[in-house]
C-alpha cells in the first residue's frame, strides 16, 4: 500500500504524521471518502467540490488547486493499482504548537489513503439492517454547520457506540428539535405511498454524494422524491427505508427500534434504485 502525504508516496509502515498536527490534536481538518469502481473514481469532482467548500468554511487553505488535488488522488490510485476500493482524502490544519489557535500552523497537510472498506456484513444488503434511534443528538446548525465534513466525528462515534451496545450496526440521530437528521455515517431515506423522502440539510443533514446520486436516479425513474422533515413516526410507519453513503452504498433497513419496516421480500423502490445505481458505477 502506497500512501500520499504532502506530495510524496510512502509505504504503509512508514506513513506518519506529527503528533503536533492539529488534525490529531483538535480534529482541525476536513476529509472525504471516495469509491473506486472498476478502475474509475466515482464522483471525484463532486467530492472535491465538497472538500474545498468545507475547507473554505473553516478558513483552511489547502495549498493546492482542485485540479492539482484531483491529479494527486488519481496518481495515488494508480500507484496502488486499485480497480475497486475506497479512498480516504484528509486535509489537516497541519503542524502547530500546543493550543487551540491555528495561527502556529504554517502549512496544511494532505493525506490520501487508498484501501478497502466494508461497513456492514454482506448479508445485510439482502435482508436489511436493524437500526435504533440514538439518544445522542446531532449537532445543530446554530452550533456547527454539519454540511462541513470535518475530522471531528466524536458526536457520531458516541451514537455508534450506543448502537453497538444495543446489538445494532447503526443508529439514527435526531436533531435538537427531535427531527430525523441522519445516521452516524449515512444518510437515510424512507418510502411512503411511492414517494421518496429524506431529511433536508437544514435538519443537520450532510449533503451526501450518494444521497444526491439517489435523488438524481429517482428523478430519472419518475419516482416522486423530496426533502422533508421526518420524525421517528415516519421511520416506524415507512413502506421502505434505506441508508446511503460512500462506504455503505445503498443498504435497506429491516427495523427501527424493534419495529419491522415494510416487507423484507418486497422493496420495489429500493430494488429499482439499486439496479440503476449499479449501472452508474460500471
Amino acid at each position: 500500500m502506497k500512501i500520499y502525504i504532502d506530495g510524496k508516496l510512502y509505504d504503509k509502515e512508514h506513513a506518519m504524521v506529527s503528533v503536533f498536527d492539529h488534525g490529531l490534536l483538535y480534529g482541525d481538518g476536513v476529509f472525504e471518502g471516495i469509491r473506486i469502481y472498476n478502475g474509475k473514481i466515482f464522483r471525484l469532482k463532486e467530492h472535491l467540490d465538497r472538500l474545498y467548500a468545507s475547507a473554505k468554511a473553516i478558513m483552511l487553505d489547502i495549498g493546492m488547486s482542485e485540479t492539482e488535488m484531483g491529479r494527486a488522488v488519481t496518481d495515488t490510485v494508480s500507484a496502488n493499482d486499485k480497480k475497486d476500493g475506497y479512498i480516504r482524502l484528509v486535509v489537516t490544519r497541519g503542524v502547530g504548537d500546543l493550543g487551540v489557535s491555528p495561527a502556529t500552523c504554517k502549512k496544511s497537510s494532505v493525506i490520501i489513503i487508498v484501501g478497502d472498506i466494508q461497513l456492514y456484513p454482506k448479508e445485510f444488503y439482502q435482508k436489511g439492517i436493524p437500526i435504533i434511534t440514538s439518544s445522542v443528538r446531532r449537532i445543530s446548525p446554530d452550533q456547527f454547520d454539519t454540511r462541513i465534513k470535518s475530522l471531528n466525528y466524536l458526536n457520531n462515534v458516541l451514537a455508534k457506540l450506543e448502537a453497538a451496545r444495543s446489538g445494532c450496526q447503526e443508529a439514527v440521530m435526531l436533531n435538537k428539535d427531535g427531527y430525523v437528521a441522519e445516521c452516524t455515517g449515512d444518510n437515510i431515506f424512507v418510502v411512503k405511498n411511492g414517494t421518496l423522502l429524506t431529511p433536508a440539510p437544514s435538519d443537520s443533514t450532510l449533503e451526501g454524494i450518494t444521497r444526491g446520486t439517489v435523488l438524481s436516479i429517482a428523478m430519472r425513474l419518475n419516482i416522486p422524491a423530496r426533502e422533508a422533515r421526518l420524525t421517528t413516526y415516519d421511520l416506524y410507519t415507512a413502506d421502505e427505508c434505506f441508508l446511503t453513503g460512500t462506504g455503505a452504498e445503498i443498504i435497506p433497513v429491516s427495523s427501527v427500534d424493534g419495529r419491522e419496516i415494510g416487507n423484507v421480500s418486497k422493496r420495489p423502490v429500493i430494488d429499482s434504485i439499486r439496479r440503476e445505481f449499479a449501472q452508474e458505477v460500471i
